[in-house]
């Protein structure tokens, strides 16, 4: 579990970070992210932490952007409510697939898990960071899921997932800050050759991604992604023939 943080995206109410620093503390989570909150009103979050998670609460990184947050992770997990395909057409998971994956992940990786905003969740742009998207299934009566008890209910999975694990593991993936850096010099190759049209290039970067997200990239494989890139770029103008 020490290779697991919790990432809140923008939460509105000094509360909720509170209830979330106890949910960490239960499942045995020491590291927490919180990106531009509204409200860091430290005596209203002590009161949801009580004085069981007082040191998780000492420990919380304030982070002024969510790429920034998630740059030195691995892998990245992140949550939305929705139903069925998305734009971004990310493969979507339940609580249980997404421990069983993360329980092997994390013995070599650092896995970030992503919640948004209490009232609309993540965007698709932020969702384009995320390796794999979890949906907790809920009743059709109310679909609506308090902050703090989305993080328990995926952090739980993965703690009670832990009993099960194997001897064997993921090795270490590149970072979320090579991976986005990787795609930022495919698209600027891609719009040299004409790969993909140059209104709206993120758009067209969708299926990309899709693409490269079926597998995890290890920090080599980016590498062997970018010199393929200044190969190409050396091509395109005649050093080399």
């Amino acid at each position: 579990m020490d290779n697991l943080a919790i990432v809140l995206n923008k939460p509105k109410y000094p509360g909720n970070i509170g209830s979330v620093a106890r949910c960490a503390k239960n499942m045995g989570i020491s590291s927490i992210f919180v990106v531009n909150p509204l409200d860091v009103d430290r005596a209203k979050i002590e009161q949801l932490a009580t004085h069981f998670a007082l040191d998780v609460v000492e420990k919380i990184t304030y982070v002024d952007s969510l790429d920034r947050a998630l740059a030195p992770f691995n892998y990245v997990v992140g949550t939305t409510g929705r139903s069925g395909d998305t734009s971004l057409k990310r493969s979507m998971v339940y609580p249980g697939k997404m421990a069983e994956d993360i329980v092997d992940i994390s013995q070599n990786n650092k896995v970030a898990l992503v919640f948004g905003p209490e009232d609309r969740g993540l965007t698709n742009s932020e969702l384009t960071y995320c390796d794999v998207l979890v949906k907790i299934p809920t009743s059709e009566s109310l679909k609506s899921i308090n902050l703090s008890h989305a993080v328990m209910i995926i952090c739980y999975e993965i703690f009670t997932a832990r009993l099960a694990c194997t001897s064997v593991f993921t090795p270490k993936l590149a970072t979320s800050e090579e991976i986005e850096a990787m795609y930022d010099h495919l698209q600027e190759m891609f719009l040299r050759i004409n790969f993909i049209k140059t209104q709206n290039p993120e758009y067209w970067m969708t299926n990309v991604r899709r693409f490269l997200s079926r597998t995890k990239l290890l920090a080599k494989d980016v590498k062997i992604i970018l010199g393929i890139c200044h190969q190409v770029e050396l091509y395109g103008k005649g050093k080399i023939g």
